[in-house]
């Protein structure tokens, strides 16, 4: 019996637990997430899809057939051609422009995370890059699910980051979820259980740097 995307998370499920439901995130929903705490993560987020596009990038060169060399490909013009446009934008919105995100340093929660990734998809193969990213190619959309199931969540004119959550709720954001679920169960499949251990290390690794980028927003840290 093969192995499948759920069987990470069940195999990290404290660390999977903390992240999905992490005090920013419970705060976001309920609305009482501070504006000054909320501006930081934004333009961290911002330097961490820099750093995905290069992920990507790398997925490119580590791609072995026609279809994972698209799939790459297509993710990397994704994040190039339009996410990065609509944070840009979305950033203003919450006064914050161009040039300063230009001029931002990087906090160490952004570093750690993001070449951690890097450093993981240099030394192994693609799909050690993917289970790398998936705490945040999946969590994101899975994140959005579970705030829209909690009471607590506010949603409309009344939570000032009901935006966030429709960009993670959205059909175009969960499709990209889905083919990324699909992708893992697939190539999951058929690896054999000392594989699934070292691929569980790295997930584990992955969401730990994770929680740690949401407590980086929190705190406001640099």
């Amino acid at each position: 019996m093969g192995y499948c995307f759920t069987d990470l998370t069940r195999a990290c499920a404290d660390e999977w637990s903390a992240y999905i439901e992490h005090d920013f995130v419970r705060q976001l929903g309920q609305a009482t997430l501070a504006d000054t705490a909320f501006r930081h993560y934004l333009a961290q987020d911002y330097l961490f899809l820099i750093h995905f596009a290069r992920a990507q990038a790398l997925a490119i060169y580590k791609s072995r057939s026609l279809a994972d060399l698209r799939q790459a490909h297509e993710g990397l013009k994704t994040i190039v051609d339009i996410e990065l446009g609509l944070h840009v934008a979305y950033c203003r919105e919450w006064g914050i422009n161009e040039g300063d995100l230009a001029r931002l340093p990087e906090a160490r929660a952004t570093l750690a995370y993001t070449r951690y990734v890097l450093d993981t998809g240099s030394r192994g193969d693609l799909l050690d890059l993917h289970v790398a990213l998936a705490p945040c190619l999946i969590g994101y959309g899975e994140i959005a699910n579970w705030l829209n199931a909690q009471p607590f969540t506010l949603r409309g004119a009344t939570n000032p980051f009901d935006a966030w959550i429709a960009m993670y709720e959205s059909d175009e954001f969960q499709g990209a979820m889905t083919r990324e679920r699909d992708w893992l169960d697939a190539r999951l499949s058929e690896v054999t259980p000392q594989r699934f251990s070292e691929l569980v290390v790295i997930f584990r690794d992955a969401t730990r740097l994770e929680i740690d980028f949401w407590q980086m927003g929190l705190d406001q840290q640099d």
